[in-house]
């Protein structure tokens, strides 16, 4: 049988989702408790990976394992044993050929910006520009550069051991709206590169704040060469929103 779970998890505390040595990932915590609930090892297999610091409000994985019993029971079973910074929120019976990575069409992701210092309770999930104001309407018109399909090596980066990554992606979303001192930027794309949104972040706002103009931005997109001109934004303000699946 095979399963389809959709989880959430504040990723402060964690060293991102990929299971790795010394543990403390979201994949180490959730296989863990697949251990004691089936007895045996069961290795699960996330739409992508999230780097340590980001959050998740619809993170979807997908493993394999006979299970007697409906799947309320097993989402009960997952909610009884896990750190209180993850929950699987979600247990369904997937079709034989659903893959949680490879069946992927496309992906949202947020961004959120503070504008100015915010309390101790939001901290966590923010980046703080201080005293720094951005022009809006400028990464608003920034924001449509990126629309449609590109290569985006200037805005990505390379991750150890990964090098076969396609970085033609096609960008469906690049939204930037402000409420207040909360400044928001959404995505959707078919794909990101490793730490692609957070760049895309940190230029948006490199231009808002006059040290990028737009020319710039446009030409490294065009050029398909990572500069130090192009920043990357935190990791605690991003958030791994939905996973839509063909």
């Amino acid at each position: 049988m095979k399963w389809k779970c959709t989880c959430a998890y504040d990723g402060t505390d964690f060293l991102g989702w990929q299971s790795q040595v010394g543990g403390n990932t979201i994949q180490d915590f959730i296989e863990q408790r697949l251990l004691e609930i089936f007895k045996r090892q069961i290795r699960i297999h996330g739409s992508g990976r999230t780097d340590s610091g980001v959050h998740a409000r619809g993170q979807v994985f997908h493993f394999e394992a006979d299970w007697p019993h409906e799947p309320v029971n097993l989402l009960r079973a997952f909610r009884s044993g896990l750190p209180s910074g993850i929950q699987v929120w979600k247990v369904m019976r997937a079709k034989p050929d659903f893959h949680a990575r490879y069946s992927v069409k496309k992906k949202r992701y947020f961004f959120e910006i503070y504008l100015g210092y915010p309390s101790p309770f939001e901290y966590r999930y923010c980046w703080s520009l201080g005293n720094r104001r951005p022009d809006i309407e400028k990464m608003q018109l920034a924001s449509k550069i990126f629309l449609g399909t590109h290569d985006f090596s200037a805005f990505g980066a390379k991750m150890d051991g990964d090098s076969s990554e396609n970085p033609i992606k096609t960008l469906y979303r690049l939204d930037v709206a402000c409420r207040g001192p909360r400044l928001r930027i959404t995505t959707e794309a078919s794909g990101y590169l490793y730490k692609m949104v957070r760049t895309l972040v940190g230029t948006l706002v490199e231009i808002g704040l006059d040290k990028l103009s737009i020319e710039e931005a446009s030409a490294h997109l065009q050029k398909r060469i990572r500069t130090e001109q192009i920043v990357t934004a935190p990791a605690k303000g991003l958030f791994l929103d939905k996973v839509y699946y063909r």
